[in-house]
Formats: C-alpha cells, structure tokens, sequence
C-alpha cells in the first residue's frame, strides 16, 4: 500500500473515531429528549428518600462558573428541585447563595448531603449544633424557595456563582423525611442533537471517502495451483457465505498462550480505531442499503477486512490460540494460518436491512450469547437498583481447558480445536448478517473443524471468485 493510502487510511480512522462519537452522542441526547422529559419538559433524577434528625439537609456547595450570555433566553436551562412530605407537616425548600446559606446555618445541627448514588445509597456529613434563630422562610436570600404542607418545588433560572439547596421544616424543627427529586430543563437538548447528529455524518461520509479510497481495490488470495475454477458467486453445498478457517501449528509452544495478549497489545490498539470506523460505516451503509439495494463496495471491503483482522488477532492471542505466528498488521487477505472472506453481494434486501439485526437475529443472539460471554440477566438489589450482569462463555471455558492441557502436555486438543472453530464459525456468520453484509439467514448448524464447507481454508483455499470482491 502506498504511502499516501496509508495517510489516507489512518486519518480516515481518526475522522471516522470523532463522527461515531458525535452520532453517539448526539443519538443519546436525541433519546433523552425524545423519552427522558416529564409533562413540563425536566429531566429528572430517580426519587430519593432523605432523612436526618437534626434540622435541616444541605447539599455541597454548588459552582456555578460559567452561565450563558444575557441574550441567551433564561428557559433555556431552569433545575428543579421538589421536596414531599407525607403527613400534614410543612415543608421548605430553598435555593441561596452558599455563602448566606452558611452563615444561616452557622452552629445549626444539620445534615449535608454528599452523595447520591443510589436510592439507598446516599451520604450525610453530620454538623453539630443547635437550632436555628429563626424559621428559613423569614430569611431574604433565597433566590428561589417554597414551602407548604405536601409537594413543595422550586424551579430556578440558573445563573452564576456558588449556591446551596436546603430543605427544612418550615418551622426549623428537628426532624426532617422527604422524598427528594431534582431536574433540568434544558431549551437547547434538541437543536444540540441535532446538530451532533449532522455533524456526525458529513464527517461519517468524509471518514467513509477516506478508508474506501485505500481499500477499494483489496488484494486477491491467488487461485490454488491445479484447482478447478468456481463460477462467481458459487459455493459448496452446506457453505455459507462467511467463511473462516484456521490450522493449527504442529508444534505449539507450551507456555507462549501465557503472554500472548501482552504481545498483541499493538493490535488492540489498532483494532479500537478499526471498530469505531466499522461502526460508522455500518451505520453509512444502513442508508445506501435502505436507498439504493446495495452496500459499496469500497465499505464492505474495510468492514470485511476489520473482520479478517480481528479474527487473525483472536486466533493468535487467545481463542483458539492456535498458532505462534504473530498476526499481519493488514486488512487484506494474508499468508496466515487464519483466514476470513465473505462473498460481496450484489444485491441486498431493503425490507430485511430494517429488521434483521435487531429482530431477525434475536435467536442467534441468545446462542451465540452463550458461546462467548454465558447468559445474560438482569439482577435486582433489596434497594430496587438493577444492573446487567454475566457469566463466563462456554468458549472461554474451553480455550482455557485446551491451553491447560497444551502447557502439561505439549498437545492441543484437536476435539476441543475443532469445536472452537465451530463456534467461532457460527459466530461470525451471524455478525455478517447483523452487520448488513448478507442477506441469507445464518444456519442453526455447528460446522466443526479448521477447513470451511464455503472450500476457504488456510492452505490454498477457494479461489476468489467464490468470495467476490472482499
């Protein structure tokens, strides 16, 4: 590759990198706007149970450095804060500045709130002393305040400074229980999605002009010597058209397995930019699939070629860790004992592009789920806090027990090697479809051993034309 292909494709990478994150980040702003917002347009936190016996609850002081100019509308950004009681008690909430606050409670026995992680985890800060002088709805430096029996909220324009949020019994009384939410409203949510949104695809589509240019014309592996030709576009019988295959060294170091990930450190790194361009063009290809029945050429080549090199990564580093050979740094095929070519396709469905990686492929999901990273559930905690957690994959388990047995015995499993490739088989057969390459839904079948049925295999292999232009 010549050196300016080269340039090309490293700040290709680096653009594609920054326009994922915009649309990410754009996307997450889009959602939270369009689902996150109450009746009156807040976002708002979970609802936490706050209680002290002392007279008053306190946030940190709050900086505020840098507000918008005066011309910019005050709606634009307001908090809210709303404080309830469930019996007939009056409650206060205010907003002043930090430095009134605490010369207010100066001596007063309070509580100040430094942390709220969860609805059960929250974190006070004891200050000892008395009661206060006088009841808080007789002071004048709130900016903004509320009290009453019930529901009390405060919304404020924000402006600059340092602030503090109390909440107290509107008498001063020791004792204080609410139940205690805050939230924002932010004016410019949407035009800033918006514009992350766009942003990140005019530098999407000049990402995509600068990978494809050095990748539009990928390197062939050469037809085997001797080997009848195959007519474009045909495979064997049983064969999908995502193939892998892999051969494993005859003579495998014993402890090597031990230090391999440290040694494919350089190809991590090169991997992330890989696969933050992998998914912007996705993402690009989405849209010419959905428009136009095809996906370009000079995207499926990078996207494929990503996948190629990846799967010579996983093959060397740790699953199935069956060879010594360190891997190429190329996206093109190579002379490796682990090779990867999906067939391009000519034409793609404009129906199925909507549905068959977030429906369609929902069974192969869960299987291929349990093969790489176990089962998945959602797990559940005495203070209604939830998180989604894991187990360990049955490839993982295998890989290990096959390396066990490599670094006691000299010999690597050839069963445990071929059920490996199976499972790596199937795996990326349903990541080609997901990823909107092929059309053609993946088969329920574990196809074992290093050879594909599509004919590709590490030693020769099939012959280009049965994987068109990869």
């Amino acid at each position: 590759m010549r050196p300016g292909k080269i340039l090309a494709l490293i700040f290709g990478v680096i653009v594609a990198l920054i326009a994922f994150a915009l649309v990410l980040g754009g996307g997450a702003l889009m959602w939270a706007h369009a689902t996150q917002r109450d009746a009156e347009g807040f976002i708002t936190s979970p609802d936490y149970r706050l209680e002290t016996s002392r007279h008053a609850l306190a946030s940190g002081a709050v900086d505020v450095a840098v507000v918008p100019a005066d011309w910019w509308p005050s709606d634009l950004l307001d908090v809210r804060f709303v404080a309830a009681r469930a019996d007939s008690e009056m409650v206060f909430v205010g907003i002043g500045a930090s430095d009134d606050v605490a010369g207010y409670l100066s001596g007063v026995a309070y509580d100040e709130v430094t942390h709220l992680e969860r609805r059960t985890d929250i974190g006070y800060e004891p200050h000892e002393g008395g009661a206060p002088s006088a009841p808080p709805g007789d002071q004048a430096f709130w900016v903004a305040s509320a009290q009453g029996t019930g529901t009390q909220s405060v919304t404020w324009d924000v402006e600059r400074g340092s602030w503090t949020v109390v909440v107290m019994n509107a008498d001063a009384a020791a004792g204080v229980a609410v139940d205690f939410e805050a939230g924002a409203r932010v004016g410019w949510l949407f035009p800033v999605a918006l514009g992350l949104l766009i942003a990140g695809v005019v530098l999407g589509a000049l990402a995509a002009a600068m990978l494809v240019w050095p990748t539009r014309k990928p390197e062939q592996p050469a037809p085997v010597a001797g080997e009848a030709p195959t007519p474009p576009g045909a495979l064997l019988e049983g064969a999908y058209p995502a193939a892998i295959s892999g051969t494993i060294d005859a003579e495998l170091s014993r402890g090597l397995w031990l230090i391999k990930w440290l040694l494919a450190l350089p190809h991590y790194v090169c991997l992330a930019f890989l696969w933050a361009a992998f998914g912007v063009l996705t993402v690009l290809a989405f849209f010419a699939i959905l428009f136009t029945g095809r996906y370009p050429s000079g995207m499926f080549g990078f996207n494929a070629g990503v996948l190629r090199w990846t799967w010579r990564v996983s093959f060397y580093a740790f699953s199935p860790a069956g060879t010594d050979r360190y891997p190429p740094f190329t996206l093109a095929d190579a002379d490796y004992p682990a090779r990867l070519e999906i067939t391009y396709p000519e034409k793609l469905s404009r129906g199925l592009v909507l549905v068959k990686w977030w429906l369609l492929a929902i069974p192969h999901y869960l299987i291929v789920g349990v093969f790489t990273s176990g089962l998945v559930w959602w797990a559940q905690d005495s203070g209604g806090d939830g998180a989604w957690e894991a187990g360990g994959g049955l490839m993982t388990l295998l890989v290990l027990v096959a390396l066990v047995a490599l670094l006691f015995s000299g010999r690597y499993p050839r069963g445990l090697f071929d059920l490996l490739m199976g499972f790596h088989r199937w795996v990326i057969r349903v990541v080609a479809y997901a990823a909107l390459m092929r059309d053609e839904y993946p088969p329920f079948r574990l196809y074992m051993g290093g050879d594909d049925p599509s004919g590709l295999s590490s030693t020769g292999g099939a012959p280009p034309s049965a994987f068109g232009s990869t």
